[in-house]
């Protein structure tokens, strides 16, 4: 798959279907977790998108981006109910997007379709699979997509950078709490997969996310005839863990945190949004916007 993705990728910049956001990176160690700081220098390209999109909603013209999505995107037909995408606005190289076919609300609860086409990606590409349960979760489309970015995140001891903490708890099993992660979460060790099918990956994973959520306070409920999530959350997968976090608003200090943000990856649009970071500290902001246990 990273052959498919890197061949996309050149199609994409040759054309102009992707527009990559350039940041600055520094590292800001807090509760023993070395945070990665992206700082973006430029986000008119993809504020003017979105700009454009409202305006199109607004004449009543389609404004999702997935249906039809834009072909110099594409990266591969991932399963009967999904296609992989490559981020448009990308700041992680080789970030992909994981989308339905057809419209399904981001607020809807992951299944075993989900997760079926996520263990596919993830069998053949070595990632970190998020998922952003809502706009309070930093979700920035209503069509339901996970992401995946390649590991290591960080070029630093962990994969990803949260996983410093995880090793409180390496040997134990079961729905955990992580000691070092002072935000509410839930946690948990995943079996190994080598050479399993993504079905029986899904099978295995999906009781798994739904015990995550009851965790967090996170349900499905019923609103107007469609199946929801109770509340906005996001969700972390690799190859070896999951966590589960719900949220209680998208911003801190004006800074959007989505799902990477609890992997150790944050991201700020300028010298005051990092100094209000720094201030603070990356785990007070994620307990801002998750709670505190």
């Amino acid at each position: 798959m990273v052959a498919a993705v890197d061949h996309a990728t050149r199609r994409a910049l040759a054309s102009g279907a992707m527009e990559p956001i350039e940041t600055e990176t520094e590292w800001i160690e807090d509760g023993g977790v070395r945070f990665m700081l992206r700082r973006v220098s430029s986000l008119a390209r993809k504020r003017l998108d979105q700009r454009r999109r409202a305006a199109q909603a607004a004449a009543g013209r389609a404004a999702n981006p997935f249906r039809p999505y834009e072909e110099n995107l594409f990266v591969s037909s991932v399963s009967p109910t999904h296609v992989a995408l490559l981020n448009k606005f990308n700041v992680i190289d080789r970030h992909l997007l994981l989308v339905t076919r057809d419209f399904v609300n981001q607020e809807a609860p992951l299944d075993a379709a989900d997760f079926t086409a996520l263990a596919a990606c993830m069998a053949e590409f070595d990632s970190l699979g998020f998922y952003n349960g809502g706009v309070a979760a930093g979700a920035s489309q209503p069509h339901k997509h996970l992401q995946l970015v390649p590991l290591p995140v960080d070029a630093g001891a962990f994969p990803v950078p949260v996983e410093a903490a995880l090793d409180a708890v390496r040997d134990r099993t079961g729905i955990l709490s992580v000691p070092g992660l002072p935000f509410r979460h839930a946690f948990v060790w995943l079996a190994p997969a080598a050479g399993e099918a993504p079905k029986a990956t899904a099978f295995r994973l999906a009781p798994l996310y739904v015990s995550l959520l009851a965790a967090v306070g996170v349900s499905p409920v019923t609103r107007s005839g469609e199946v929801r999530q109770s509340g906005p959350y996001n969700l972390l997968v690799t190859r070896r863990w999951m966590l589960a976090v719900p949220r209680a608003q998208e911003h801190f200090e004006g800074i959007s945190i989505n799902a990477l943000g609890f992997a150790g990856s944050l991201f700020v649009q300028d010298d005051t949004q990092r100094a209000a970071l720094a201030r603070a500290g990356p785990m007070q902001a994620l307990c801002a916007v998750a709670g505190r246990r």
